[in-house]
């Protein structure tokens, strides 16, 4: 039997916002650390690219990508997200409780 893949497309992935600790909690629910601070791993505004292949963009968190993965799949593969009018599109974040990263992910 013959399976016909998919059209695979590339993606845009956008940091909207890297989130301080201290504009999310008023009081921290665990003892204060010195890495609390805005992820520094990105900058926002900062874009990537992920190719056909769906592979991971060289300087990206893999905690984040692992997270957002089911996402990039989707949009990667041509669907489309019911959460969201727009088609193609995504908004998800990484799962650091404590300082998260807000991404827009774009089928182009």
């Amino acid at each position: 039997m013959f399976v016909e893949m998919t059209d695979r497309h590339k993606l845009k992935i956008t940091v909207l916002k890297r989130l301080d600790p201290k504009e999310i909690f008023d009081v921290y629910p665990v003892a204060e650390r010195d890495w609390f601070v805005p992820c520094d791993i990105y900058e926002d505004g900062q874009e990537f690219i992920v190719d056909e292949n769906l592979r991971m963009p060289e300087g990206f968190c893999p905690s984040a990508w692992q997270t957002m993965y089911h996402n990039i799949r989707t949009l990667g593969f041509g669907g489309n997200l019911p959460y969201f009018k727009e088609k193609g599109v995504a908004v998800t974040c990484c799962s650091d409780g404590m300082r998260p990263v807000i991404f827009k992910i774009e089928r182009i």
